[in-house]
């Protein structure tokens, strides 16, 4: 399989990626044993192909570990990526990576690794005046915030990723805001 393909086929995730209602919208699978082919198929690839798509692969491998339920595996291939783009001084790759080993070190238990990860990333957006991730930092921090149980916090980073995501105008964005900010005020009402 070339890298192309492999890319191909992951366009069609979301089929059996879904977010847990009753697990703090985590993200789950429907079919573990095709999440665990894909990793295989990424992990094969990396043996073949250059740097810049060694990155691209570390990082799929890593979130869709975390996906699977195996953390600690997510951890390691996503701190590659990290190693990798502050290596390259790649800001963009740097934000991201933060965002996504942030998701791995909350599925493993690690809040507040979880939040210093999501907060540097909030950190080096501002700084570098990179809004394209601002939503996904906050969304994030909030679901972490949310999982520890500080309701207040976590509706306060929802409403902001709420605002940025409804200028950004994706449907698919505002309303996995709307599923975190409903299942915040009914955690707060209990």
């Amino acid at each position: 399989m070339s890298i192309v393909d492999f890319k191909k086929s992951i366009s069609d995730l979301s089929k059996f990626i879904y977010f847990d209602n009753n697990d703090y919208l985590r993200e789950k699978t429907s079919n573990p044993l095709k999440l665990k082919q894909l990793i295989a198929e990424a992990e094969n690839l990396l043996k073949i192909n250059n740097e810049e798509d060694k990155y691209f692969l570390y990082g799929t491998i890593g979130n869709l570990y975390r996906i699977c339920g195996e953390p600690q595996k997510a951890i390691n291939y996503l701190n590659f990526c990290l190693s990798y783009a502050l290596e390259k001084g790649n800001i963009r790759n740097e934000i991201v990576t933060l965002i996504r080993l942030g998701e791995a070190l909350k599925y493993d238990m690690k809040h507040n690794e979880a939040l210093e990860c999501f907060d540097e990333a909030l950190n080096k957006c501002k700084a570098n005046k990179i809004d394209a991730y601002l939503d996904f930092a906050l969304q994030h921090k909030g679901k972490s915030l949310m999982e520890l149980g500080k309701f207040v916090e976590a509706e306060k980073c929802f409403i902001q990723a709420f605002k940025l995501r409804e200028f950004k105008g994706d449907p698919t964005l505002i309303d996995s805001t709307k599923q975190a900010l409903d299942l915040v005020k009914r955690l707060k009402n209990q």
